[in-house]
């Protein structure tokens, strides 16, 4: 049996070098199919490391109260005529909910910070309390965080992230150290851990966090705000009602009267996030059975030519004794080959891809699963593209065969 299997993958073999270019074009298909479907899994399987990494940052137990939804279909223009969100409302729901464990404001604005003739434009400005360390996932690597005192009196001091340090202080600690930040000159007193970008999109690394009381001082209360409220992570569905409940109260809001606020959390990303892995998997598959059909096509009609142009060679051989079965085996395995060929090209060429995109784009790798899948699939088009040819093949009369011109 291993004897008969080696004597007709050598016929296949030279039945596919003696015809290179046709070989070549034939696996067309397969090549693009197995690139869409490898390509489609190493991208999602990087953007799950990407999502799962950003949204640590966010924190599964951190209600986010806003003036706005993250994502929201409603009217715009009512949204940005909502009353803004208040300072005083920090107290009022540490005081009223029985889950919220820490709470802390964020807001937020664009500056350009510098240091000598080192400038960084177009930084982030957050402004915050002590407890903000709490309900974010921001650990300090070196210095300290800001104080109660240090907020209440609107001490000029600032926690800088990871690229400001690296670009500001080179080879130098920047703890005391000072920056200026717009007009005004701020004391270091802590670093922020490196923590990348969000999503791909921004980096976390180029923020600087001062005091809440020195923000609303120095920065004439603009920029948005944002409540953090951390809550107990058995319970956070209770939470946001509870919270809803006291924001409702604070806002003065009618029982019939609509929200006019948002209490966003981790999940709203989840689901935008599925639909887009759904749309872009869709996508990939749709391409890669249409390319596979295509090319098993290809592939079958090809090996429709090679057994007609070939059934002399089938007669001769049946004529000295080969059977049947060695002439189906022969002509499938041919087949085979050829889809295992576009499947290696194919395969080759989404691991160069997997490589760019890790390089470039973000943190991404193939798969060896999806590998397997590839070959596999490569395989079984293989199987069903050379069945019928091989059928006609091993059907032939030896007699007409030999007479065939």
């Amino acid at each position: 049996m291993l004897g008969l299997f080696k004597e007709n993958l050598l016929i296949a073999l030279g039945a596919v070098f003696a015809n290179k270019t046709r070989a070549l074009l034939t696996t067309l298909g397969i090549v693009i199919g197995i690139l869409s479907v490898t390509m489609m899994g190493t991208l999602i399987s990087g953007l799950d490391r990407s999502f799962e990494k950003s949204m640590s940052f966010l924190g599964r137990d951190v209600l986010f109260i806003s003036k706005h939804a993250w994502f929201s279909n409603d009217n715009w223009w009512d949204i940005r005529n909502r009353p803004d969100i208040k300072l005083e409302y920090m107290d009022k729901i540490k005081q009223q909910s029985k889950f919220v464990t820490a709470i802390s404001p964020t807001m937020q604005r664009h500056i350009d910070v510098s240091r000598g003739e080192e400038s960084i434009s177009g930084m982030a400005l957050v402004g915050t309390t002590p407890e903000y360390v709490q309900t974010s996932t921001t650990n300090i690597s070196e210095g300290r965080f800001i104080t109660e005192g240090e907020d209440r009196s609107g001490s000029r001091v600032v926690v800088i992230g990871n690229d400001i340090a690296e670009s500001l202080f080179k080879n130098i600690s920047p703890i005391d150290e000072y920056v200026k930040i717009g007009p005004y000159k701020f004391r270091v007193i802590g670093v922020v851990e490196k923590q990348g970008k969000f999503m791909g999109l921004f980096s976390l690394d180029n923020q600087a966090i001062i005091p809440s009381g020195t923000y609303f001082r120095l920065f004439s209360r603009r920029g948005w705000i944002q409540l953090n409220a951390k809550v107990d992570e058995a319970h956070i569905s209770e939470a946001k009602e509870e919270i809803t409940g006291i924001m409702r109260r604070l806002r003065g809001l009618r029982p019939e009267e609509k929200d006019d606020f948002a209490i966003n959390q981790q999940a709203a990303f989840e689901d935008q996030y599925n639909a887009i892995k759904l749309a872009i998997g869709g996508t990939g598959l749709f391409i890669t059975v249409l390319s596979l059909v295509v090319g098993g096509i290809g592939i079958m009609n090809i090996m429709f030519v090679s057994v007609k142009e070939r059934t002399r060679e089938i007669g001769v051989r049946k004529a000295i004794g080969a059977t049947r079965n060695m002439i189906l085996g022969q002509f499938l395995i041919e087949a085979i080959f050829i889809c295992l060929l576009g499947g290696l090209a194919g395969l080759s060429l989404a691991w160069i891809g997997s490589l760019l995109i890790n390089k470039f784009v973000f943190p991404s790798a193939m798969p060896i699963w999806l590998a397997v899948i590839s070959m596999g699939l490569s395989l079984l088009v293989g199987v069903i593209s050379g069945i019928a040819p091989s059928f006609k093949a091993a059907r032939l009369d030896p007699i007409e065969a030999l007479r065939y011109e």
